[in-house]
């Protein structure tokens, strides 16, 4: 499996991002996809989660309110649309995939794939 995420980029705050991870390969249908962050000289956070068979969403409370995760099953990708973007938002994104499905994990050891970072900075 491959994952390659992509949207990243410099924005005002206030401002919207999307953000998008396409994944290849053979998978499951039960996986979870997710979108972790890491902000300068901190530790790496969980963003938000689906379920790829369910549908289900979960959201760090950080975010909750103004990100929303979906889904493109034609393109086979996973997209982060960031809305009312925040300079605490600022950090490197990456997308994670999870073959163990059924519900969506904040740790990130769960996660079996990792995509590329993309950089997201957000200005004051």
């Amino acid at each position: 499996v491959q994952l390659q995420a992509s949207g990243g980029g410099l924005v005002q705050a206030g401002g919207s991002l999307r953000l998008s991870c396409a994944a290849s390969g053979r998978t499951s249908s039960s996986y979870v996809m997710a979108w972790f962050r890491r902000p300068p000289e901190k530790e790496r956070e969980f963003v938000a989660g689906f379920t790829w068979s369910g549908g289900s969403t979960y959201y760090a409370d950080s975010v909750k309110g103004r990100f929303t995760i979906s889904r493109d099953n034609a393109r086979n990708t996973v997209n982060l649309q960031m809305n009312s973007l925040e300079p605490e938002d600022t950090a490197i994104y990456y997308c994670a995939l999870a073959l163990a499905g059924g519900r969506i994990y904040s740790d990130s050891r769960r996660y079996n794939y990792w995509g590329n970072g993309t950089l997201v900075t957000v200005s004051s």
